[in-house]
């Protein structure tokens, strides 16, 4: 069992991301490391930081539940693809890290699917 994420136009052949909820949880760390806080430090995450004290474009993602939360506007994903395209372009980093890899292939999907849902005007589910 897993969460996939996709736009919500009705359409199977539509980009779709997906992963096992270990894995989402795993992939929503590296985003947060790179805006500057540890998601463990966070409320709903084993921490006490509110969500209000850090500054970033990707909370609608980071601090999603990972089921039977609200769907993302579009709006909202547009509002994290800069951040996220960003990561994509962030050579600081070893490519020869699986581990990296791996995040960048994540993301570079995600990215795809948030591009889809801001062109077509459609929210992005969490199914």
């Amino acid at each position: 069992m897993g969460l996939t994420l996709f736009p919500g136009d009705g359409d199977v052949t539509s980009p779709d991301v997906s992963w096992s909820y270990t894995g989402f949880g795993m992939f929503r760390e590296w985003p947060a490391r790179a805006e500057g806080f540890a998601l463990d430090e966070m409320d709903g995450f084993g921490g006490d930081r509110r969500w209000h004290s850090v500054s970033t474009t990707s909370a609608p993602l980071l601090h999603h539940p990972d089921d039977d939360g609200p769907d993302l506007a579009s709006t909202q994903c547009a509002g994290m693809l800069p951040r996220l395209e960003a990561l994509l372009n962030d050579d600081r980093t070893d490519d020869n890290d699986p581990a990296h890899r791996r995040h960048i292939e994540d993301v570079s999907q995600l990215v795809t699917v948030l591009r889809f849902c801001v062109n077509e005007d459609v929210e992005l589910i969490f199914g």
